[in-house]
């Protein structure tokens, strides 16, 4: 049966050329959405990470004329202070700019026993980070006063670079750095916490490190998170405003609202899957109908032949498959070649995914191909089932 079919297949391998073509370019289309897909479905059904509910940022641009460290840290200290002695404020930090769902980003790399590590995430945060944000202590401890002298600089990591570097290994006191670094400025790991998605539901937390914020950092720090209580509403809002601003005369400010920010971020990070899917649309279109057409054409085209089977005793059904499986076949070669091609994704790492998203992209590839060609030849396989041997010969 299967060797017939073949025969069938090669007498017409032009014509099929150009189908298995078309259904070779719609596979590797899909599986690019489907990786997507999974990629993102995967991201999204990890935890957040931290709260940032009723967590406000306020934005502002350095206005203090004085340059020395300790007069900026008491400054900034004191407005600090001043703004968690507002009623409606839980818990206030000062962070880098780099906080939650902003698209800014501080990228380097770490060292540890003579391996480097490329694209960690820095962050610079002071010791009320965990008040304000909730992120979970897995190892070890946060910052504390405690850190402000220090041999080793005292850093803390986040789980995913704590299991890339070190595994099941405790990470706590373990010493980041080259060689030939100063003592001062290699890193003691002296805590270790839950994954933080910074960017949004549907991207990865990354490898994370966090640097304590000292009386050097205010030069440049122009980012705070405060943590609000349920009260807190515009008008509150209006006076935090007002207090900051009164604070910094020169200083540009700007409040926002992590959950609105969480909503950007997401709407651009899945725009290329939108725009992707939108392609992937109309070429999926386009192969239906050419397929539909293709196969509406053969049976017409091999009416006779039909007519002659189903004269020397083939039933409709067998007709049917007949078409069916022509069809079938033909997805079948294209999603051999097409698959050779998409395995090579996860040998050689390409886009720095988890192997098992190509793997779950593929295989729902395959079963979509497999659906749309079947769908597309169940039709024309019952028409052609329905010719009458008389009537084609007939016509013949």
């Amino acid at each position: 049966m299967f060797k017939h079919l073949f025969k069938l297949i090669w007498n017409k391998k032009k014509q099929n050329f150009l189908l298995i073509s078309e259904m070779l370019i719609s596979f590797m289309v899909i599986f690019a959405v489907f990786t997507l897909v999974v990629y993102y479905y995967s991201n999204y059904k990890n935890a957040m990470g931290f709260d940032y509910d009723k967590v406000w940022v306020i934005n502002y641009s350095n206005s203090v004329k004085s340059t020395r460290a300790d007069s900026l840290s008491l400054f900034y200290e004191t407005l600090k202070q001043t703004i968690k002695s507002m009623p409606q404020i839980e818990d206030a930090s000062f962070v880098s700019s780099n906080s939650p769902f902003s698209f800014n980003q501080s990228n380097g790399g770490v060292e540890y026993k003579k391996r480097h590590l490329n694209s960690v995430d820095f962050f610079t945060a002071d010791n009320d980070y965990p008040n304000v944000v909730k992120v979970k202590v897995l190892e070890g401890r946060w910052f504390g006063k405690q850190d402000i002298v220090y041999k080793n600089k005292p850093v803390v990591i986040n789980q995913s670079l704590k299991e890339e570097v070190f595994g099941k290994e405790s990470a706590i006191g373990k010493i980041l750095g080259n060689e030939k670094d100063k003592e001062a400025d290699k890193m003691r790991i002296i805590g270790v916490v839950a994954d933080m998605k910074i960017r949004g539901d549907y991207k990865p937390a990354g490898l994370g490190l966090y640097n304590r914020l000292d009386t050097g950092s205010f030069k440049w720090i122009g980012t705070m998170l405060v943590k609000v209580r349920p009260t807190a509403d515009a008008a509150f809002e209006s006076r935090l405003y007002k207090t900051v601003s009164n604070a910094m005369k020169e200083s540009n400010v700007e409040i926002e609202h992590l959950d609105n920010k969480l909503k950007k971020i997401n709407q651009v990070s899945i725009v290329p899957a939108i725009i992707l899917l939108v392609v992937a649309t109309f070429l999926i279109i386009n192969v239906a109908l050419g397929l539909f057409g293709v196969l509406w054409y053969n049976i017409n085209k091999r009416r006779s032949e039909i007519g002659l089977r189903r004269a020397i005793g083939a039933t409709g059904k067998s007709v049917s498959w007949q078409l069916v499986s022509e069809s079938l076949i033909l997805a079948t070669i294209s999603l051999v070649v097409g698959s050779f091609f998409a395995v090579q994704f996860p040998l050689m790492n390409v886009f720095d995914m988890p192997a098992t998203v190509y793997i779950m992209a593929i295989l729902l590839s395959v079963v979509f191909i497999y659906a749309l060609v079947l769908l597309c030849s169940l039709y024309p396989g019952k028409q052609a089932a329905a010719i009458y041997p008389a009537v084609a010969l007939h016509e013949e």
